[in-house]
């Protein structure tokens, strides 16, 4: 990628297209834990040749499509700040949404860019530097508006962040300690890092799936990784290892969210035990462990997840920098996510993928970017191991 330059055409800030509300908006402690993070860089690409070339990558039609789409999702057009008592909330302002054209200098063909590995270099081409008081699009949205103009049927979502409200007093179940991700303590990395994208065909997935029990593509994957992960870092066997990762809370509580709740609900979940065990046991034990931890997600265990984050907010506790110990890894699912579904009018977006990930022991699955059903696990880990890991993960399959 050093031969490619990116000149920025335009920047500047679309607004609602009808009055908002103005107000501030409260925001959960879930909302909050992820306030503290930067926003997630992603990349979608869209080739001419799915729409007609008339309407491709039209500027008015987009901008138009977002200041519609920011009317219903209007706390994406604020700002994230401080309150008086030091709780970050919306300023819901109607200042606008960050939009930004650019232009790649050279020959580039979309299927060049798409294999290109998420990078720091990648990030810094592709994605404007957003400042942190900006927030996320709402994608579907924007695309549909974009699509279908005034015609498109959206649905309202729901910006009513109380109903994660934690409870008074905060109280958290003793059993629930065993589930939740405790705070993640970071390292400093011993050595350089490197990224790699393994890709599960969708027949050796429903293999992993059956191996399993009928689990999950998540727990049946999850478990591949975590097993193989183990023996490639080479933990020894009595080191406790653990496996963390998210998990949306939406229809695990009762009564479930809005199916258009607009927030966080995600809470992360961990499994545990010893490398030996989890290196060498039989795939559908690592699977249980994983699936173990999913089902304990009931109503209690999310209301105690949202008073223990409450209470931690309150004390003013943060990840920090650096990357995670070699005995934890990080899955996070993007499976199913509708983004991949996101159409503006030109087609589907024929690749959709993180544009940076550098934090150590954290990995991503995705699904394959032309709907064949495979799996593509996203991994960030010590340079030294990961080709051992693609190793064993391929040698299991």
């Amino acid at each position: 990628m050093d031969y490619l330059k990116v000149q920025v055409v335009e920047s500047s800030f679309v607004v609602p297209s009808e009055p908002t509300p103005t107000k501030a908006l409260w925001l959960s402690c879930l909302d909050m834990v992820q306030s503290n993070k930067a926003h997630t860089p992603t990349i979608h690409l869209y080739s001419s040749n799915d729409a007609a070339a008339a309407d491709f990558f039209d500027l008015g039609r987009l901008k138009k499509a977002t200041a519609k789409a920011l009317v219903a999702f209007y706390p994406l057009a604020g700002r994230l700040v401080d309150s008086d008592d030091g709780r970050k909330e919306i300023s819901c302002n109607g200042e606008g949404a960050l939009f930004v054209v650019a232009r790649a200098d050279g020959d580039l063909t979309i299927d060049e860019v798409k294999k290109f590995k998420p990078s720091p270099e990648l990030r810094r081409l592709f994605i404007p530097l957003i400042e942190p008081s900006s927030i996320i699009m709402a994608i579907q949205t924007w695309s549909a508006f974009c699509k279908h103009g005034d015609s498109a049927a959206v649905e309202l979502p729901c910006h009513d962040r109380t109903l994660l409200r934690a409870r008074s007093p905060p109280t958290v179940h003793p059993d629930a300690l065993s589930t939740l991700q405790p705070r993640l303590v970071l390292t400093e990395p011993e050595g350089p890092l490197a990224i790699e994208i393994f890709t599960i065909s969708r027949d050796h997935v429903a293999s992993l799936k059956q191996l399993c029990g009928g689990t999950s593509t998540f727990c049946a994957v999850s478990a591949l990784i975590w097993q193989c992960a183990c023996v490639a870092r080479r933990i020894p066997p009595d080191s406790q290892v653990r496996v963390m990762f998210p998990a949306d809370v939406r229809r695990r509580m009762r009564p479930p969210l809005p199916t258009h709740y607009f927030g966080n609900a995600v809470i992360r979940l961990y499994a545990a035990g010893p490398a030996g065990d989890i290196g060498t046991a039989a795939l559908a034990s690592v699977a249980a462990r994983i699936k173990g931890a999913v089902e304990r997600m009931d109503d209690e265990l999310v209301r105690s997840a949202i008073d223990y984050y409450e209470m931690a907010e309150t004390n003013k506790r943060r990840t920090g920098t650096g990357i995670l110990p070699r005995t934890d890894l990080n899955i996070t699912s993007w499976l199913g996510r509708p983004q991949h579904d996101a159409d503006f009018g030109w087609g589907k977006p024929q690749s959709m993928s993180r544009a940076e990930s550098v934090r150590g022991g954290s990995m991503h699955l995705m699904n394959d970017d032309g709907g064949t059903g495979d799996v593509r696990v996203l991994v960030c880990l010590e340079a030294e191991n990961i080709k051992e890991l693609g190793r064993l993960l391929y040698a299991k399959l």
